[in-house]
C-alpha cells in the first residue's frame, strides 16, 4: 500500500533546521515513519521553490499533505491547488494581502547564513502564483500575536476552511509542539 508522504515547506529566509521542520521530523523518526516526511531547502526564487516541490508530488507514491508555515503557506496553498493535495497552514502569508516590496532587498538565511536578493521579478512571481482556496483542503493555525503577519488576513482568505485560531503566540506559532500529533493524524499517518 502506498504510505502518505508528508512535505514541511519553511519560511522566508528559513530552512529544513528549522525548529518547527526538526520537531516534526523528529516525531516522525519516533514513530517510525521518517520516510514519510520530507522537508526540502526551498529556492529564494518562486517559481523555482514550486517547481521543486511539484516534483516531488509528483514523484510521491502514496497521499501527499503539504504543510506550510509563512511563505511555506503561500506556496502549499498554490501546490495544493495544483496538484490536488491537503495542506495545513502554519501563520501563513498571503501575497494578496502583503505589500511584497517591503521584500525587495538582500536578505540572509536565518540558519546557514547564505545570501540572496529577493527581487521585483520574485515579488511578481508570488503574485502570479495566488491560487483561491478551495474550503476542504486545508487547515489553517494562526496564533493572534503574530507580530510579522496579521492572523486576520489568513482568516478572510481561508474563510470557510478549518481553521483554529489561538490567542498570544507569535509568528513562530508557540504552540505547534501540541498540534504535532493532529497533523500527523490529518496527514493520514
Amino acid at each position: 500500500m502506498d504510505r502518505p508522504l508528508i512535505i514541511y515547506l519553511h519560511g522566508f529566509c528559513s530552512s529544513p533546521a528549522s525548529w518547527k521542520s526538526q520537531l516534526l521530523a523528529e516525531e516522525m523518526a519516533r514513530r517510525g515513519l521518517a520516510a514519510q516526511f520530507v522537508c526540502p531547502q526551498l529556492s529564494p526564487v518562486p517559481e523555482e521553490a514550486v517547481a521543486s516541490v511539484s516534483r516531488l508530488i509528483e514523484q510521491a507514491s502514496g497521499p501527499v499533505t503539504l504543510i506550510g508555515s509563512s511563505l511555506g503557506g503561500h506556496y502549499a496553498n498554490h501546490l495544493a491547488e495544483k496538484h490536488g493535495v491537503n495542506a495545513v497552514l502554519i501563520n501563513p502569508a498571503v501575497s494578496a494581502s502583503l505589500d511584497l516590496g517591503k521584500f525587495v532587498g538582500d536578505h540572509a538565511n536565518f540558519h546557514t547564513g547564505e545570501q540572496f536578493t529577493f527581487t521585483k521579478a520574485h515579488a511578481a512571481q508570488l503574485l502570479e502564483q495566488i491560487a483561491k482556496p478551495t474550503p476542504g483542503r486545508y487547515w489553517l493555525l494562526v496564533e493572534e500575536g503574530d507580530e510579522v503577519l496579521d492572523y486576520r488576513q489568513a482568516q478572510a482568505f481561508y474563510a470557510g476552511c478549518r481553521q483554529t485560531v489561538l490567542p498570544g503566540g507569535d509568528h513562530s506559532f508557540t504552540k505547534f509542539p501540541d498540534f504535532v500529533p493532529q497533523i500527523i493524524e490529518y496527514a493520514g499517518l
